[in-house]
């Protein structure tokens, strides 16, 4: 988790450098959420809202800066346009339309999962964009059985994976997905095995309602059950990892969650 900088601690040259971009800046609004940022904040501005996330430029995740910038011209209608970047003084921002919405609610009764599964068709017609793309094994290889596992996560497809629903914002009729900082080249079907996971520590569905959304999702369709079986368990062995042993820290609803799923999957394979 990044520590955050709030707006007026910026250097001056920076706030200036965003002020070309914004015109005069009328309020400035912190946001909470994320956790790869040190700067997130909505700024109302002369030349309209916009949505700031930033890095010093010597972050260990200051690649993320560029990843985002690099995808978002590929997520028209998907994902709020970026409209402006601001490198110096240490410090890489990104200015985003403001996206005046609130975060999906992944419960079983919500009204919000229809438009994440129009959100993965949508992304799963999009072509993979021609930027470097670290691959989807690449996160889960200290997490499967051997290198052959890897390519069943292999593919030409552009993902997202991280299907937090605080990274889905949903507006009137509409949603966005946002956070792409760790996008990734992979199978197309990987994004809606993320989601059931989510669907699961966020939403408290169990693993076959989960599921039942994810087939919702045409890319899942292209998924075997001993993908989705190592897939599951590698994902259960991560957050068993990250997680730790404390039951009050974030990710042990993940760490939960997988495993519950990583199970659900075996016993599907043992029929």
């Amino acid at each position: 988790m990044a520590s955050r900088t709030t707006f007026e601690e910026l250097p001056s040259a920076v706030r200036t450098a965003i002020e070309s971009h914004t015109g005069r800046i009328h309020r400035v609004d912190p946001v909470s959420s994320g956790l790869n940022s040190q700067l997130a904040a909505r700024l109302h501005c002369d030349a309209g809202d916009v949505h700031v996330k930033g890095l010093r430029s010597d972050h260990k995740w200051a690649w993320t800066q560029q990843r985002e910038a690099e995808v978002n011209p590929f997520l028209k209608g998907i994902s709020p346009e970026l409209l402006w970047r601001v490198k110096g003084s240490g410090w890489d921002i990104l200015g985003f339309d403001l996206v005046a919405g609130r975060h999906a609610e992944y419960s079983p009764e919500s009204g919000d999962l229809p438009h994440v599964v129009d959100l993965l068709r949508k992304l799963g017609e999009v072509e993979l964009p021609p930027i470097d793309l670290r691959e989807a094994g690449q996160r889960l290889s200290s997490y499967v059985d051997g290198p052959s596992q890897l390519r069943l996560f292999e593919g030409k497809s552009l993902l997202h994976t991280d299907l937090n629903n605080e990274n889905i914002l949903i507006q009137g009729n509409g949603a966005y997905m946002v956070d792409w900082a760790w996008a990734t080249r992979g199978a197309s079907w990987l994004d809606a095995g993320y989601w059931v996971i989510w669907l699961m520590a966020a939403g408290k569905h169990t693993a076959e309602q989960a599921e039942k959304w994810a087939q919702r999702v045409p890319a899942w369709e292209t998924a075997t059950p001993k993908a989705l079986e190592v897939f599951a368990l590698a994902n259960s062995r991560m957050w068993r990892e990250i997680g730790g042993e404390d039951p009050d820290f974030w990710t042990s609803r993940l760490v939960q969650a997988s495993q519950e799923w990583s199970e659900h999957r075996q016993k599907i394979t043992q029929r």
